[in-house]
């Protein structure tokens, strides 16, 4: 990446950091120069700031950068997703309409399996005991029915305090119409507790449908108390490095938002790496003319896959994060419980599992000498010779093949009767057919023709396990980035900073309805502006785009259709762009039915100066890049003799014959027999599987 060189020549320099379940990931941009400069350090999950503070000290004392020289720290983080998977959040209280209190419990009645019992749903993270209700009640239409009964609301708070309660989730029914009492009673508890954190649902999803809303301001209140406990360390981190900007952080729609953001709606973070890289995975496909990715990011603990058409991601406004339902809008991202340190077991019936369970970065793999007892993916790699059996990190981080191969024959292959190389390749294998699932869930399940798409490749794994994905899947081509295994973090330095508005409206498409609209999106761009105001970005770099989310009269669910900018079209126009909408989701329309808008969202965009891809010199000769030949083992053709290659003395179009291994810092890539690879003059690796 390239950037014109500061005018003043002042030396100034941009970080991004991923922080993950195993490694935290960094990229430096200098902008004077436009190098990009990667690093990475095992997580610190007791505190994730150590890893940030110690991966941001290298970057800063090996290129000598002063504190005033970095202008900007972007961040991205899974904490608040690890947070509730391992229920490691606040003693969380909820404050409700009377007689609606189990909302929460009760949900959409939908089993998670239908068949199989021994499946339940996730304990509420609000429990009974907890879930207090208050006498009020706005109608549909935001009038009072019935006023609120302050004092409901100081009782509630006197037991609150009494069971110690950290944070309360505020969730009145119909609130997203009329959030007086919803306000009031944030007040009255603040005054009471004032050291109790407040999720108020009228700010966190002002939008219907009870159950999701109530889910979100819940999550957002069981993570809140920790999350800013995080926050406070890390901006604390970055002060002691004497950094005098402010650190930004991705959330889960790709944009950056400030610490007072994050403080407030934490339950935005929950996509917040694997969102950064698929950001950054548009960025490299425009460069590279691949404009129909699908995005498979491998990390340490799970795989995340996401597909891009015509340069634009896919985006949702509904998912489940550890099985709880979360609304808010974020990239569609996909994820399994599939990473390099992923455990491999024999189940009670005898059969091999790999996952979801994860050894993590403490203890690790058994090749990481750091107490893990488990075989992991990670170690399967190893004992094939596809990851270096002595040192990764560029040597940094020592392994030990013999451990390895050891716990795999005592694990897995002894007890299935199985060579250790039948054994390993089988973990492989089936981590791989997860993984293709995955792949298919995003793509061929949602009607796109998967052999028109590239797989980009990232994340510490993901060239490990590329060409036979995309060989399984009948994809004809791999696209991988420089540095691979800091592709997140490079992301975060492509974000701009944004964030979603939404009002429900439930307004018919007639001329009477797009009064009410063009009213909506009014008030909703009013304040996003103001949004943009308190988060400092200039009126210049100031952008705001819309969506409507409509559906025909008596359908559930709606689809989103998006405006030019913020250019309210003429309704039979919009009629018209509904229709193609439906055809697309779900291949017929209701010519003649009635339309409803339920939601209207308003987009706040700060652009952010970022620097292009630019072409890379290559190494010279392919021979000058070879680094050694190891034995590596490849399914029927077994123990191969493969050279491995330095990454960065690849030149450019050249052709590398599989079988290779290619190595750099951050991640490995395999390439099978017959298949070739090519570094672009872009410094990505393309992969051509097809003769």
């Amino acid at each position: 990446m390239t950037q014109t060189p500061s005018p003043t020549g002042a030396r100034r320099y941009r970080v991004g950091f991923d922080v993950g379940g195993t490694f935290t990931d960094f990229t430096l941009l200098a902008e004077h120069t436009g190098a990009l400069h990667y690093f990475k350090v095992p997580s610190t999950p007791h505190d994730p700031s150590e890893a940030i503070q110690a991966g941001v000290a290298h970057l800063m004392r090996e290129l000598d950068i002063a504190g005033h020289e970095l202008v900007h720290v972007g961040h991205g983080t899974t904490v608040a997703t690890n947070m509730v998977i391992e229920r490691r959040g606040s003693r969380c209280a909820l404050v409700t309409t009377r007689g609606f209190r189990d909302v929460l419990e009760i949900g959409r009645q939908v089993r998670p399996h239908l068949y199989d019992y021994n499946v339940t749903k996730p304990e509420p993270l609000a429990p009974r005991e907890w879930r207090f209700e208050v006498t009020e009640r706005i109608a549909a239409d935001g009038s009072v029915l019935q006023e609120l009964d302050e004092e409901d609301v100081v009782r509630i708070a006197s037991e609150m305090k009494a069971a110690d309660i950290e944070a309360v989730a505020i969730c009145f029914m119909h609130s997203y119409r009329n959030d007086a009492h919803e306000r009031r009673t944030r007040d009255i508890l603040a005054a009471a507790l004032p050291d109790i954190y407040l999720s108020v649902s009228s700010e966190i999803l002002p939008e219907f449908r009870e159950y999701e809303r109530m889910s979100t301001t819940v999550l957002n209140a069981y993570v809140g108390p920790r999350m800013a406990g995080y926050m406070r360390n890390l901006v604390r981190s970055v002060r002691a490095m004497e950094i005098a900007t402010q650190p930004a952080t991705v959330h889960s729609n790709g944009g950056l938002m400030s610490v007072d953001s994050v403080l407030t709606a934490p339950v935005r973070t929950c996509v917040s790496g694997p969102a950064a890289g698929v950001i950054g995975a548009v960025e490299l496909g425009r460069a590279a003319g691949f404009a129909n990715l699908i995005t498979f990011d491998v990390g340490g603990t799970s795989t995340d896959v996401s597909l891009i058409a015509d340069l634009q991601p896919l985006f949702t406004s509904s998912r489940l994060v550890a099985d709880y339902p979360v609304k808010t809008q974020m990239v569609d991202v996909h994820v399994i419980g599939a990473g390099g340190g992923s455990i491999a077991r024999i189940d009670d019936a005898g059969a091999l599992k790999v996952g979801p369970q994860s050894a993590g970065a403490v203890p690790g793999p058994v090749a990481y000498n750091r107490g893990g007892t488990a075989v992991t993916i990670t170690d399967a790699h190893i004992v094939l010779g596809r990851l270096n059996p002595v040192a990764l990190l560029e040597g940094r981080m020592a392994v030990d093949a013999a451990r390895a191969r050891a716990a795999i024959e005592e694990q897995i292959a002894g007890p299935l009767g199985l060579t250790v190389e039948e054994a390993a390749y089988g973990i492989l294998r089936i981590a791989n057919s997860n993984m293709a699932r995955a792949v298919r869930a995003v793509s061929t399940e949602r009607g796109h023709d998967i052999r028109k798409f590239a797989l980009c490749s990232f994340g510490g794994a993901g060239g490990l396990h590329a060409a036979e994905l995309a060989r399984d899947c009948g994809i004809g081509t791999l696209l991988i980035p420089q540095e691979p295994g800091t592709m997140c973090a490079r992301g975060i330095l492509l974000s701009d900073i944004s964030m979603d508005f939404v009002q429900t409206l439930m307004a018919h498409a007639t001329d009477a309805g797009w009064d009410t609209l063009r009213q909506a999106l009014d008030t909703l761009a009013a304040k996003a502006r103001d949004w943009l105001e308190g988060e400092g970005v200039a009126p210049s770099a100031r952008r705001l785009s819309s969506v409507i989310d409509a559906r025909y009269q008596g359908q559930n669910f709606e689809i989103p259709v998006p405006l030019e900018g913020m250019q309210l079209m003429p309704t039979a126009d919009f009629v018209a762009a509904f229709s193609a909408a439906h055809v697309r989701e779900y291949g017929y329309d209701a010519a003649g039915r009635g339309i409803e808008i339920v939601n209207c969202r308003v987009r706040a965009v700060g652009l952010v100066p970022r620097a292009p891809l630019a072409r890379v010199a290559g190494g010279g000769a392919i021979a000058d890049a070879v680094k050694e030949t190891r034995q590596v083992y490849f399914d029927t053709a077994g123990w191969v003799a493969t050279p491995v290659y330095r990454r960065a003395g690849l030149p450019v179009d050249t052709a590398v014959a599989g079988p290779a291994v290619i190595e750099e810092m951050s991640s490995t890539t395999v390439v099978l027999p017959g298949q070739r690879a090519h570094a672009d003059a872009y410094g990505n690796l393309v992969v051509n599987l097809r003769p």
